[in-house]
Formats: C-alpha cells, structure tokens, sequence
C-alpha cells in the first residue's frame, strides 16, 4: 500500500497548503491530494482556496511528489472543457506526477453558480459525458460537442502533456463504482468497503488503483486530539448520501448538532496510538484498497503531525502493509 497526505484546503490558507505539500515530500510521503472546495464543511475550519492556483504552487515547490485532486467536480461549478484545460497545464508543470481525480460533487460546493442540484443518477450522466469531453480534449483536437449535457463549441487545447495525465474517479456506490471502472484509470471512495472495489472491477476496473482516505487527529494529547476532530470534523460521520446534498457550512453544523465528541472519537483515530492508524489502515487494505490518503485533522497541527509520520507513523505503517 501507498501512503499519501492530504492537502485540505477547507483547514488551511494557500502559503500553508504549499509549505506542507514541501514537509510532506520531505517526510517520505508517497503521494499527495487535494480538495477542490468553494466552502468549508464547517465555519470552524475556516478556508477554501482556490485548490488549482494551490496546485500550480505545489507543483513548482516539490519535486518529485505525485500530486493529485480529490476530488473536482467537472459538472456544474466548473464546465468539463475548464477542468481539461487545468488538468493538461497542471500535468505539464508536474510531469508525470499529476493525476486527475474527479467526482459527481457535492451541494456545497456547486450551488453557487446556480441552476440547481440535480438528482444523483442525472449527476452520474453528467459525470460520464464530462469525461468524455475532458478526454477528448487532451487529444490536442479541436472537438464540437452537443451532448445531453454539455455543449463544446470550436473548443482546443494548445497545451497538453505528451501523455495525458490519469484520470481518477470517485464513487461511494454500485452505480459510480461501475462507471468508475469503465471510464476512470483509478478509483476514489471515502470509505473502506470491499463491495465498492468489488463493484469497480464489474465495470472494467480490474488492476488498476484504489485510492481511499483516512482521517485522524493526532496530538500527544489525546483530550486535545478529540476535541480539535469534533470541532472540525463532526459532520464525517453523515455519509454521502447526506454530505452531497446539503447546501453550505450552516447546513452540516445544524445535521451534526448532535454529534458528541466520543462519537467522533470512535470513528477516527485520535491522540498518538500508531496502533490505532494501522489498524484503520488495514481495514483499508482488507478491503482492497492500493492507495491511502492520511488526512490529519486541523490546518494549524501540520507540521508536528509531519515529523510523527516521517519518524514513526510511515515506518510503521509500510512495515504493517507495504
């Protein structure tokens, strides 16, 4: 298994995103992701930017870390022909380390250039033809499209890698596992389930990655651990279903009112037990999973989090599933 780090814009401002992204290749992280978020999950996070300006940072800051979003939404905030467009210039300033992660999105997100939030099978259409789009885009070729969903007028792309970067796809269900499988050279899920790999190798995904993401709080004081991973992360527990609907920051702080710190606790791992991380790693593992995004919850605990994973956590980690 590979191990990544998350870049979580919705807990951290841009010169930190791109300060950790630089700690992170330095501690001997495999990989790293990031989100693709206009709001927070909740107001106590604070942040939300733009995650592409982030990457082009990044991209520049690091060397050899393989970079990757997770995930963008190519379906209503951003118009399928943009997001080729970002794709094909972040992988030429990251050669060969860029991949593409992409999803059916969330409310919170989307709403905000209007027109409604559809339902998730309409979205999953979407999704499908976006990809297309994107994919065809990379070609170099100038493409003219009147789908159901999308309209691409004379559009071209000047400036594309020689390869074009992978292209990941998120999927929380059968349905999105399936498509994942026919259409994405990789598969995203946000919950170690072994019928969703299952489901992703029914729709062509056989062999290829599985990347999943694994909160945790870490600090020596396992007290302060779980209030900082309530405080920021009590809506994880809603699911999908729920977490892609609601509308803004508002919303999930009413739908987690009750959420109480040892619930929180319960699901993600809190304090400095590497027992704990390995054990929800392995869960992982179990499940069919390749790739895991570690996710350390609180933008300002970045950097004691970073020397734990070089010094102890990774070791460990590779040790128990490499």
């Amino acid at each position: 298994m590979k191990f990544g780090y998350t870049l979580m814009c919705e807990q951290a401002g841009p010169p930190a995103l791109v300060q950790d992204a630089v700690a992170a290749e330095a501690a001997g992280f495999d990989f790293a992701v990031i989100s693709d978020h206009y709001f927070p999950w909740l107001e106590e996070q604070g942040h939300a930017p733009f995650a592409w300006s982030v990457l082009g940072a990044v991209a520049q800051a690091t060397d050899a870390l393989p970079l990757m979003t997770f995930v963008t939404c190519p379906i209503r905030r951003y118009h399928p022909a943009l997001v080729a467009q970002m794709a094909a210039t972040t992988a030429l300033l990251a050669p060969g380390r860029f991949t593409l992660g992409v999803g059916a999105g969330e409310n919170l997100n989307e709403h905000v250039v209007g027109g409604g939030w559809p339902p998730v099978d309409v979205r999953h259409d979407m999704l499908e033809e976006a990809v297309q789009i994107i994919r065809d885009l990379w070609r170099g070729e100038e493409i003219s499209r009147h789908g159901q969903h999308f309209e691409v007028q004379n559009a071209r792309l000047f400036d594309v890698p020689e390869r074009p970067p992978p292209l990941a796809i998120a999927a929380s269900g059968p349905a999105s596992c399936r498509l994942a499988g026919a259409h994405g050279d990789a598969l995203i899920a946000v919950e170690p389930n072994a019928d969703l790999p299952a489901a992703f190798d029914s729709g062509g995904g056989n062999g290829k990655p599985r990347y999943g993401q694994q909160p945790m709080s870490y600090d020596p004081d396992r007290g302060a651990a779980v209030t900082r991973a309530h405080e920021q992360f009590r809506w994880f527990g809603s699911g999908w279903s729920v977490n892609a609907e609601l509308p803004g920051p508002t919303a999930f702080d009413a739908a987690s009112q009750f959420v109480r710190p040892e619930d929180v606790a319960e699901s993600i791992p809190c304090g400095d037990d590497i027992d704990a991380v390995v054990a929800a790693a392995r869960s992982w593992a179990e499940a069919g999973f390749t790739h895991l995004a570690l996710l350390q919850i609180g933008g300002n605990q970045q950097r004691d989090y970073l020397w734990w994973a070089e010094k102890e956590l990774l070791p460990e980690l590779r040790a128990a599933l490499s």
